[in-house]
């Protein structure tokens, strides 16, 4: 009897085991909607948005160093000593054209150097003049300087792909990626604010100046203050390293910031060209670039909550004008009337 009694809870016990544990495609599922939850999150969204730049920053290197580099030489300097030598013959060996002739000589000139103009533009950017190899000009930060340009939709222009598989993948990278930093910059800006606010409002209570119940915004100028202190700060390092003055250092934080990216002035880039010492200086601006959008945000989160709370006072600042205005409007009616 005790024998078939400890049989029959053992066999209940597993039944009622298998019969509460999920199925395992039930628990498949329910990773992946914890793993999309998360990635949700400001944590989340902030590594994905990183391995976002890792993962395009290897693809790109991968595509983009298959092709080769023929010649070394600047096209540019051809085309300059070809219009140098073409000038002079057309002077020197052309009867049409000599010193009695000012008109031909001027219209002959300024063919040759719009046809100069023309064939410098066509090929500018479209050829190593650093003799940098592929490898060199794509590098892992220098790829991963690219991604962040094209999911932020700055667009320096300094690295461009020249394979059409690089131009595709950076199409549908750019369409997949711009959703996920938008998703960035809303998350990023939800938790420096909370994290900002929260400061603010310590600090404020150690001036004992808060009223019982008060609610603390965090004014504008505030907001103002923070990224001017981000842009100089930034300006200063920028400017130490490059050696440019404080003037284009500024200039440069403020474009990227703003995702304006003109892309004349990039750290580590001279002259349109990578050098072999800046590795680390594009790793810094990446990171530098990364989390003063997500401060920007942060400010546009502050301010709008600033604003919403100013423009509700000023509604029932109205609102007691107009009333207490409508009352004197009474008051004096009625005055007259009785009299």
């Amino acid at each position: 009897m005790n024998r078939a009694s400890i049989r029959s809870s053992l066999r209940s016990r597993d039944s009622s085991s298998t019969s509460t544990d999920p199925h395992p495609k039930e628990r498949i599922k329910d990773c992946c909607r914890k793993l999309v939850a998360f990635m949700c999150t400001q944590v989340g969204v902030g590594g994905l948005v990183v391995g976002y730049a890792i993962i395009g920053a290897f693809g790109f290197k991968m595509i983009e160093t298959q092709t080769q580099i023929s010649s070394t030489v600047c096209i540019q300097e051809l085309i300059r000593k070809q219009c140098a030598e073409e000038l002079w013959f057309s002077t020197a060996s052309n009867q049409t054209v000599n010193v009695f002739n000012k008109t031909m000589f001027y219209v002959l000139s300024n063919e040759i150097l719009q046809r100069y103009q023309h064939n410098f533009t066509i090929n500018y950017k479209k050829e190593n003049c650093s003799g940098l190899t592929p490898a060199d000009l794509w590098s892992f930060p220098a790829a991963m300087m690219f991604c962040l340009s094209v999911f932020t939709m700055i667009g320096y222009g300094t690295l461009v792909p020249q394979t059409a598989w690089g131009k595709g993948v950076t199409v549908i990278y750019a369409v997949l990626g711009i959703p996920l930093y938008v998703l960035y910059f809303l998350n990023m800006g939800k938790v420096l604010a909370q994290t900002f606010r929260w400061l603010y409002t310590w600090l404020y209570d150690c001036t004992g100046k808060r009223k019982p119940g008060q609610r603390i915004t965090v004014p504008s100028t505030a907001c103002l203050w923070v990224t001017f202190g981000y842009v100089l700060g930034g300006s200063i390092m920028f400017a130490e390293w490059e050696g440019w003055d404080y003037l284009d250092s500024a200039y440069f934080c403020v474009t990227s910031l703003c995702k304006i990216g003109m892309g004349d002035l990039v750290p580590g880039w001279t002259h349109g060209d990578l050098t072999a010492d800046s590795q680390t200086k594009l790793i810094i601006n990446f990171v530098y670039l990364l989390l003063g959008m997500g401060l920007i945000a942060m400010c546009y989160d502050l301010m709008k909550e600033d604003v919403y709370v100013k423009a509700r006072e000023l509604k029932e600042q109205l609102i007691q004008i107009v009333d207490s205005t409508h009352y004197q409007i009474e008051s004096c009616c009625a005055s007259e009337i009785a009299s």
